[in-house]
């Protein structure tokens, strides 16, 4: 049987539906999608799409560190947009996150995103056990 856990942090915002933060099976972790919610207030970051994007970023974050890893373990991310003319301002924000060789990715504009949020974002990260 495989060896699966729940990974769960303070430092990021508590789930807001029927899902974990995170999930740990085997060396895989799979991060449940990101929206910029502050992880003190539960609050929507809406000041700019930048501080979402950061918000997010840093929500993610503190699950990649709560799973034993950082963002060079993470492998794959999608991210979802509210439109995609925010495309360049993702990469700029992702640049400060992530060094090469970066993880694959995937991108999409979609209708809606929860709460109204402009991005969000989920991931796979594969750490060493």
């Amino acid at each position: 049987m495989m060896n699966r856990s729940i990974i769960s942090t303070d430092k990021a915002p508590a789930a807001i539906g029927t899902y974990s933060q995170a999930v740990k099976a085997g060396n895989t972790v799979y991060i449940s999608g990101q929206i910029p919610l502050d992880p003190e207030t539960m609050e929507m970051v809406t000041e700019s799409f930048e501080a979402q994007a950061v918000r997010v970023f840093e929500n993610m974050k503190a699950i990649t560190e709560a799973s034993g890893g950082s963002f060079t373990d993470v492998v794959k991310l999608t991210i979802l947009l509210s439109d995609m003319k925010y495309f360049p301002q993702v990469n700029e924000v992702m640049a400060r996150y992530f060094n090469e060789p970066y993880p694959a990715r995937a991108a999409f504009a979609v209708k809606a995103l929860p709460k109204d949020a402009d991005i969000e974002v989920e991931s796979i990260m594969v750490i060493a056990e």
